[in-house]
């Protein structure tokens, strides 16, 4: 296994432009395939999700690239497939609707983890409304058989709202294209709201304005979709959280470029937990900078369900907090590309902390003295990876295990990080 040595950093400080965002991306590679017309992309994510999305287009019949996609104005013209897609949950759950939407025959498999993260909840909604979708493996997970069938929508299609919200996602992507307007009901509490929002607001950009109806139903209009002809994917903002951190372990100034005051992603509101810490913070329209020159963190007790990703950043800047901090209503951690809750208290054990793990939540005491020089585990998992290097920008050397993964969504991160420390 490959091992990166990250030695103790003094202070950082400098400018980041972001790479595109994950969840926009493999979003808007979907809506341009299935729309009428020509989508040229600006900014779109450079990745391991992002390209396993593009190849399973192209093997669906779509002529797609890194700049521009060509619609197919409704169904993929390739009826018959098998499509490997990784542990890229942005590309499965949403290719697994919009493939039982429009009839066919495919076969979807993953990594081993993606076996391991379940997709019931999805299933049974499309089954509800005719879908014909057999497990190949364990009841409830992938990989999954698609079949040809004929879908119903006189009755509400209705899903589970507390497992993940891209099963929410994939549904009013794919309902556009079911043959008539849908009622789409959430069952439960829909965990991770905001990343429904940007699903809805790129619809609208591809034509589709789907109308709310109360908090837990929408209402989704026949019809297909229509190129906007040119779309800017903003900065990763989930990928943010780990620069905004660098400006409040390190001192800083760090100024994040790519995202601000006018993202539509949810995981802006990290900066609410950076304020609470006593992080300055100043938002710009397209900008975010942070700073925090006495190092001093405040510990805190929030409800995180609204940024599950960058509250994965708040684990460990709890880490160097002055007294015992709470993050809860986190429960959809455990069904990411790892179980998050465990990783993540284990790892913070290995440094020092008292880790209290229930069932949503992390009660996170910092040591007297973190432990140096620990090896971090990183499940395969790019977060982990990312949000354990931060533990140097606190003064103490780290070893991060498998510091490849983060190819996943930011190749670059580790060099970007280093341009960030001051000489």
């Amino acid at each position: 296994m490959d091992t990166l040595e990250l030695t103790p950093v003094r202070r950082v400080a400098g400018t980041v432009k972001l790479p595109g965002s994950k969840s926009i991306s493999n979003r808007v590679l979907l809506l341009a395939a299935l729309a009428e017309g020509e989508t040229v992309i600006h900014g779109l994510l450079d990745a391991d999700d992002t390209r396993v999305m593009l190849r399973a287009l192209s093997t669906l019949g779509v002529r797609c690239g890194a700049d521009r996609v060509a619609g197919v104005a409704g169904c993929f013209p390739v009826r018959q497939a098998e499509l490997a897609l990784g542990n890229a949950g942005t590309a499965f759950r949403p290719l697994t609707a919009a493939l039982a939407v429009c009839g066919g025959e495919y076969r979807l498999a993953g990594s081993a983890r993606m076996h391991e993260r379940p997709i019931a909840d999805l299933v049974d909604a499309l089954r509800r409304i005719g879908a014909r979708i057999d497990y190949l493996g364990v009841e409830g997970y992938p990989p999954l058989a698609i079949h040809a069938s004929r879908m119903s929508l006189e009755r509400p299609v209705r899903v589970r709202g507390e497992v993940s919200s891209q099963f929410v996602s994939a549904l009013l992507m794919a309902l556009p294209l079911a043959g008539g307007q849908a009622r789409l009901e959430i069952e439960g509490e829909l965990i991770s709201r905001p990343y429904v929002e940007i699903t809805l607001e790129l619809m609208r950009r591809f034509g589709v304005d789907v109308a709310r109806d109360g908090e837990r139903a929408f209402v989704v209009p026949r019809g297909g979709y229509a190129s906007p002809g040119m779309l800017q994917v903003e900065g990763d903002a989930s990928s943010a959280s780990y620069f905004m951190a660098a400006g409040a372990l390190g001192g800083g100034p760090v100024r994040i470029e790519g995202v601000g005051r006018d993202s539509i992603q949810g995981d802006m509101r990290f900066t609410e937990v950076l304020e609470r810490m006593g992080v300055a913070v100043r938002v710009g329209a397209d900008f975010v900078e942070t700073r925090n020159p006495g190092r001093v963190l405040r510990p805190i007790d929030m409800d995180l369900n609204h940024i599950p990703d960058a509250a994965m950043t708040a684990a460990v800047l709890a880490l160097f907090a002055q007294g015992p901090s709470t993050l809860r209503n986190i429960a959809s951690w455990r069904v990411k590309e790892t179980d998050r809750l465990a990783a993540m208290a284990t790892e913070l054990r290995k440094l020092g902390a008292r880790v209290e793990e229930g069932a949503d939540s992390l009660r996170i005491e910092p040591p007297g003295r973190v432990a140096t020089d620990v090896a971090i585990d990183t499940y395969d998992d790019h977060r982990m990876a990312m949000c354990f290097s931060l533990v140097a920008l606190g003064g103490v050397p780290v070893r991060i295990n498998d510091p490849a993964c983060v190819a996943k969504t930011f190749p670059e991160y580790f060099a970007t990080l280093a341009q960030l420390v001051a000489k």
